[in-house]
């Protein structure tokens, strides 16, 4: 049998909080070293304002919203909605994919928009149905908390920040929200208890005979590449995905392969959250997607069994782990 991109790596187990060190605990077993940018590495004081900023809805225009209102830990930082809600309660038109593992992604959003994790973080608080300010207008009302000057002081050695300060504090604390050592990991590791007898038969349909890790490999469970599966390709207007950023035909309906860690507290699911379950999720590659002018030519029919199902959806909760779960919202905030 084929392994999932690569055997897991043998890190050690931990709760992921913060150390003391001024570096991160490490990461769960499965999980590679994060790699920091050489214009943000992590440091304790840059992560803590990035979790006060996170969750601060101060940001939004309204001060009803913040990043956590569409990624909360509450939902394995998403929404558990179809699709998120912005400001004065308007609606997007995307599902709001996790932050967890976003740290091992390449660029960002269902479309590849954003190429760094820095540029997605701040693209929320400018957008209209988001949270609805402009980029100078959210610097100008942090500046006027005391409490946050004097922490952009000591996590970048100035009160003058900018935004890109704001995105590198926010994305040092979303490079933490990470998860593994699930039971995959562990069975991985050797400890061949770890996955149920469906778990293991679920794995052998992800490999062999759906061949899920064609798109959903390695580490993270991701390509971090783009693919037409025909999700909504049938409705009166739908979403173009990825031909809306390149303008090139053959990224219509194209949309980023989500990682499939947490899944089964990720859902709904897909690009526009249409699938609520994981059930319906397998039913959906078995029948070989929607046809369109553009469907992957990996899409076909499948003909899985109903243990077959029952075993991939199986296997896919062995992908449920730990470390974000740690992760909490502030008490208070900088006044």
């Amino acid at each position: 049998m084929r392994s999932v991109g690569f055997l897991a790596g043998a890190f050690a187990s931990a709760i992921f909080l913060l150390a003391q060190s001024g570096r991160p605990a490490k990461e769960p077993l499965g999980l590679m070293p994060v790699i920091w940018p050489a214009d943000n590495p992590y440091s304790i004081e840059k992560a803590e304002l990035g979790r006060l900023l996170y969750f601060d809805t101060r940001l939004s225009a309204d001060n009803t919203v913040s990043c956590a209102t569409c990624h909360s830990p509450k939902f394995a930082f998403t929404d558990g909605a179809p699709v998120s809600t912005g400001i004065r309660g308007q609606k997007g038109g995307r599902s709001a994919p996790t932050v967890i593992n976003r740290a091992y992604s390449l660029a960002q959003f269902w479309d590849g928009r954003a190429p760094t994790l820095e540029a997605q973080a701040v693209g929320p608080i400018a957008n209209p149905i988001e949270m609805g300010m402009t980029h100078d207008a959210a610097v100008a009302n942090l500046r006027k908390i005391t409490g946050y000057r004097d922490l952009f002081a000591k996590a970048f050695g100035t009160q003058d920040f900018t935004i890109d300060h704001v995105a590198k504090a926010i994305t040092t604390f979303e490079r933490t929200i990470l998860s593994g050592n699930a039971p995959y990991d562990k069975y991985k590791a050797r400890n061949k208890k770890a996955m149920s007898p469906s778990q293991i038969r679920g794995m052998g349909v992800y490999l062999d005979k759906a061949k899920c890790d064609q798109c959903h490999e390695g580490i993270n469970f991701t390509s971090n590449m783009y693919a037409n599966l025909g999700v909504g390709s049938d409705k009166p207007n739908p979403d173009v995905g990825r031909f809306a950023v390149t303008k090139n035909e053959k990224d219509w309906g194209h949309f980023k392969t989500p990682t499939l860690r947490e899944i089964q507290h990720t859902g709904p699911y897909m690009h526009d959250g249409s699938f609520k379950t994981l059930e319906e999720v397998v039913d959906f590659y078995d029948k070989g997607g929607t046809p369109n002018k553009n469907l992957d030519d990996r899409m076909k029919k499948l003909n899985l069994t109903a243990q077959d199902k029952t075993d991939l959806v199986a296997f896919l909760k062995a992908l449920s782990g730990e470390g974000w779960q740690q992760i909490k919202a502030p008490e208070k905030f900088p006044q």
